[in-house]
């Protein structure tokens, strides 16, 4: 058991097995976090329990915890509501944080009067009123308040009518903006059909108010009211003006509302766009921080329990990014809304096009706060979706052996970074410990020998390790993170015959659509270890081909073979020169430069370079060049 108040423990067995909502306090009395449960014994007792200190957050959590208190709910979509409120309220250390959690501004219908007004409000009142929004671009909301002034005669005054009014009109009747209800010079049913059309305009649905003006311009002309007839042909040219920019993107069905999401680490975005009609009319978004130990599915329903629920537009379908732990829960929390996670077709693209907002705010908010220097672009999303990473792996590396018939064993790494390579980060290594073939053996040794160093070195670690192999390959290179504490870090291998990918604790490999953006990142990752592995492992044979062959030549010591590479370049320099060109170096004569040509006869001939071509871990060869690196 964890180390718990004692007054907590005696309050323990005493919890109701009912839904309910729990509050954890420290010895100051301050909430640290917040939580639902549909049995709050159960769930409370679970915090106690060893089973539930594996997570680094809620260890922190109970060493600090002095309190409890309970509240108890009729059901889970209230447990799940009061949740979202008491969040708001007290914001506790420990929960998902709605990040720059400020007032955003509604525009408010006061329906519940007999004379309606629209104004900008920030606070949200359970008064009866219509509220629409919230706007976190609050130029859409001021130009949408200014379409309805400019089309609708709502009155801008604070009048309680009917029960206190001026005595005459004031400045907006005489210019057209207002029809002085006040002093009854407009009645109320009249009004009121105005409201209506100001509540559909706002809900979007702009072409319904056009139908009903047809209608009157229709009756009006009928009855000969033709000043009136023209006042309603004004109002009509002004919302088919208004409709043409209004529309986003036209879409199939009716009304639904689409939520995407993005995650990199502890940080969030959920975006959702509001369709009405079948067309795209808004989209708003949110920040969530301190979400490290939550799932995705988790903090999904924070937003649909907090943010999007207090929406009172919101439509009956909802479209979802990823399935829910509590999906029937939230339904009905949402007021019976059907939530859907569409897997493809039409409705997949809109969940996509949602997704993609998000991942662009996410990407510009941490571009904003130096977080990163680089956007990272939707193949390494998609990379992140298809493995289940957390994180987005935005800084990758990559690993391989190469060996020719199991001498001059080199290894290479490789660091990409949203998705490109980074040269400045390319290590190579001549492999120590490891005699002959083994290739788990020489993977094993060469991540440790990286991976420590980083480490002692206070360096940052990728995101995402890829190994060059199979699942031999995979497991070696996991054993060797294993020791140094970093067995939690993403690491998969790519093996070439299948493209197949293995990931630890995966019995079944994955495999991507060949046409997938995300296999090809860990494609050019693989393919760019085994290039620079190959232009090392080979360069390292000729220079140990070329030592050897000239100290066996008598009479040719380090001196003079340092001589003849520095005037020749080569061996096949040496073996081509002109016997004078030889002579002329200090120390050389006629008859030791013909002795070094004869001795240099069928070395490096072009059937044994054959005979020696290099194999790889990586079950590939590519024609390489020359290319410098690190060097471990």
């Amino acid at each position: 058991m964890a180390v718990v108040a004692e007054s907590v423990l005696e309050k323990i067995p005493h919890l109701p097995e009912s839904p309910g909502v729990y509050l954890w306090r420290d010895a100051e009395g301050t909430v640290l976090y917040v939580g639902k449960a549909k049995r709050l014994r159960s769930r409370v007792r679970s915090y106690v329990t060893n089973d539930q200190l594996t997570s680094v957050k809620t260890r922190a959590l109970m060493q600090q915890a002095a309190g409890l208190d309970t509240i108890v709910v009729p059901s889970e979509a209230h447990a799940l509501i009061l949740e979202a409120n008491l969040i708001k309220e007290y914001r506790p250390r420990y929960n998902v944080a709605l990040r720059d959690d400020k007032s955003y501004p509604y525009i408010k219908v006061t329906i519940t009067e007999p004379f309606p007004r629209v104004y900008v409000t920030r606070q949200l009142v359970n008064d009866g009123s219509r509220y629409f929004g919230p706007y976190t671009d609050v130029g859409a909301m001021r130009r949408a308040l200014n379409v309805v002034k400019r089309i609708f005669t709502v009155r801008s005054c604070t009048y309680d009518l009917p029960r206190v009014a001026p005595e005459r009109p004031c400045l907006d009747y005489h210019i057209g903006r207002c029809k002085a209800p006040c002093v009854l010079l407009q009645s109320q049913a009249e009004y009121r059909a105005m409201i209506d059309e100001v509540i559909l305009f706002l809900d979007g649905r702009a072409d319904e108010v056009m139908r009903r003006v047809k209608q009157r311009i229709e009756l009006a002309a009928e009855s000969l009211d033709f000043e009136r007839a023209a006042e309603l042909r004004d109002v009509l040219q002004h919302l088919e003006r208004m409709e043409e920019p209004t529309v986003v993107l036209e879409v199939e069905g009716g009304d639904r509302d689409v939520i995407g999401f993005a995650r990199d680490g502890d940080d969030a975005c959920v975006t959702w766009m509001r369709i009405r009609a079948g067309k795209l009319l808004a989209r708003d978004h949110q920040f969530f921080a301190n979400i490290e130990d939550e799932s995705d599915a988790a903090v999904l329903e924070a937003f649909l329990a907090g943010p999007y629920r207090i929406g009172q537009e919101r439509a009956r379908e909802l479209l979802v990014p990823l399935d829910l732990e509590a999906r029937e829960v939230v339904e009905e929390s949402l007021d019976g809304a059907r939530i859907h996670v569409p897997q493809r077709g039409p409705r997949r693209e809109l969940v996509d096009l949602a997704t993609q907002n998000a991942r662009h705010l996410l990407e510009e908010a941490r571009l904003t706060g130096d977080e990163t220097e680089e956007r990272a672009g939707d193949p390494i999303y998609e990379l992140q979706r298809q493995l289940g990473l957390q994180r987005v792996p935005r800084a990758i590396v990559c690993f391989d052996i190469s060996h020719a018939q199991g001498t001059d064993t080199v290894a290479s790494c490789v660091w990409f970074q949203n998705g490109r390579p980074y040269r400045a980060e390319y290590r190579k290594f001549k492999v120590r410990d490891v005699a002959g073939i083994d290739d788990f053996a020489s993977m094993s040794e060469v991540v440790t020998r990286y991976f420590q160093r980083r480490v002692d070195e206070g360096k940052s670690l990728p995101d995402l390790v890829v190994i060059d192999g199979g699942k031999g390959q995979l497991n070696a290179a996991h054993a060797a993170l294993e020791p140094m504490g970093l067995g939690a870090l993403p690491l998969i291998s790519l093996a070439k015959r299948e493209e197949e990918i293995f990931a630890v604790g995966r019995s079944e490999s994955l495999r991507l659509p060949r046409r997938s953006p995300a296999l090809r990142v860990l494609q050019q990752a693989r393919d760019e270890a085994h290039r620079f592995a190959v232009t090392f492992q080979r360069k390292r044979r000729a220079t140990r081909t070329i030592t050897s062959a000239l100290l066996r030549i008598p009479g040719v010591g380090e001196r003079k073979r340092r001589q003849l590479l520095e005037a020749f370049g080569s061996l096949e320099g040496v073996r081509s020169a002109a016997p004078e060109a030889i002579a002329a170096l200090p120390g050389f004569s006629l008859k030791s430069a013909a002795r070094i040509q004869s001795a240099l006869q069928g070395v490096l001939t072009p059937s044994a370079d054959r005979a020696e071509q290099p194999s790889s871990g990586g079950e590939m060869n590519l024609t390489t060049t020359n290319e410098s690196g690190g060097d471990t």
